[in-house]
């Protein structure tokens, strides 16, 4: 018999209590929040604790606790979000729920060999390897205090002159891209001055999400929990990534002032890997010469990010006015975050308002004129962009095989090699 203390939504509670003694395990201790359980394991008795992986039933104070007196500690993650807030408390192999008891062993078979479940479908924790089942609960054995990943997470900037040139655009399909690739994703808008990334996805933006991070960031309130509260989730093919939708008027751009953005980038390089931010085109410093100096910068938003960001994508638009456009700023650009640090990318790319091999003309205007080589260009595919507008869906899932999309693709790629793609059959299979 397995002594239990549980730390779960009421409704599981109820049904693992009643469910326990017919599988050979006793609960020893019920309880509603983190806080209680911390405070009853040290009398509770128990040899197995079973939490649900949210902020009220798991902390870093619950791990802690299970560690000092020798526990086991058990995290069910209902989400991937929820996976993801174990890890970052130090359980980084949280099962997935729902939860229910494997059954125990008779006394005569070996303890490797539980005996099935009589539920046609397992749950996942009843259907692990024998190798994973512990020979005592017979429950499936996480890796319990594995330390977080001492690796931060890296913010992308998204920014293109003046002229619409597709950075909202570029800016969906990178964090779709990114997010079907394997990493954990987040899409922010901090464009003060024409937001647009919650409709061209079908989100409301009563509430801000990035204008709600700002605010607790101010208030040094902004934990992987807050970021959780206020994200959207938005589904990308087979994965998921998190949207912190910009402010709907222009006008509460003081909202976003750059003490308050770079504590949300900080915060945010410890909830996920990647962090995709759209920002607005102007970031020259001419507000400065306002008579008072202590006021708030519309541009101050735009400027940190860029400053803070270790990737900036510069979106420019293929052609002649765009990219007159674009080789002015971003002359600008290099001077303000190194140029280094800058990849360029070309939208739009069309014959029809560059002329014949489009390609090859415009890498030899950015190399003459901008000492630009290499740049990623993105084929015009005005029918798969309107579709994802549309339907408020990512590129990736209204057009897979858009040659856009796999321009996008490829620079996602190249920007995180060690994530680099998951094969592309479900494309074969439509081609099939």
């Amino acid at each position: 018999m397995t002594d239990v203390a549980l730390a779960m939504p009421l409704a599981d509670e109820q049904r693992l209590v009643a469910d326990a003694p017919r599988h050979g395990h006793r609960v020893l201790a019920r309880c509603s929040g983190a806080e209680e359980l911390v405070a009853k394991l040290p009398t509770a008795g128990a040899e197995l604790v079973v939490v649900s992986a949210s902020p009220q039933y798991l902390t870093a104070r619950v791990v802690a606790a299970c560690d000092s007196l020798g526990l086991r500690l058990l995290a069910v993650a209902g989400s991937s979000a929820e996976r993801r807030f174990a890890a970052s408390v130090g359980v980084v192999d949280a099962v997935d729920g729902p939860f229910a008891w494997a059954p125990a062993a008779p006394a005569s078979a070996p303890p490797s060999a539980p005996t099935p479940t009589s539920t046609p479908t397992p749950t996942p924790a009843l259907a692990a390897a024998p190798d994973d089942i512990d020979e005592d609960t017979h429950v499936r054995r996480p890796s319990l205090h594995h330390t977080p990943p001492s690796s931060r997470g890296s913010i992308i900037a998204i920014w293109g002159p003046d002229g619409a040139p597709g950075r909202t655009s570029i800016a969906i399909a990178m964090a779709a891209e990114l997010a079907e690739a394997g990493a954990a994703v987040a899409l922010a808008d901090a464009d003060t001055r024409a937001a647009a990334v919650a409709p061209a996805l079908g989100l409301l933006d009563e509430a801000p999400g990035f204008a709600a991070a700002c605010r607790l960031a101010g208030s040094g309130a902004l934990d992987r929990a807050q970021f959780e509260r206020i994200a959207q989730t938005h589904r990308a093919g087979r994965a998921e990534f998190q949207v912190l939708t910009g402010i709907g008027r222009a006008s509460r751009w003081p909202e976003l002032s750059a003490e308050r953005v770079a504590g949300v980038l900080t915060a945010a390089r410890d909830w996920v890997e990647l962090t995709v931010v759209d920002v607005a085109p102007s970031f020259e410093h001419d507000e400065e010469l306002m008579t008072d100096l202590n006021a708030p910068r519309r541009n101050a938003a735009t400027i940190e990010v860029l400053r803070s960001a270790e990737r900036v994508i510069a979106v420019g638009s293929a052609d002649p006015v765009g990219l007159s456009r674009f080789l002015r700023a971003h002359a600008e650009l290099a001077e303000l975050v190194g140029p280094e640090r800058i990849t360029t990318v070309i939208n739009k790319v069309r014959p029809g308002a560059i002329g014949l091999n489009p390609a090859a003309q415009l890498r030899q205007a950015l190399a003459r004129f901008g000492g630009i080589d290499d740049p990623v260009l993105v084929p015009w595919d005005l029918a798969a962009f309107d579709a994802a507008l549309l339907s408020g869906r990512p590129l990736l899932e209204v057009a897979p095989r858009s040659a856009a999309r796999a321009a996008v693709r490829e620079l996602a790629a190249q920007l995180t090699p060690r994530t680099t793609s998951r094969p592309a059959p479900r494309i074969l299979a439509f081609a099939r």
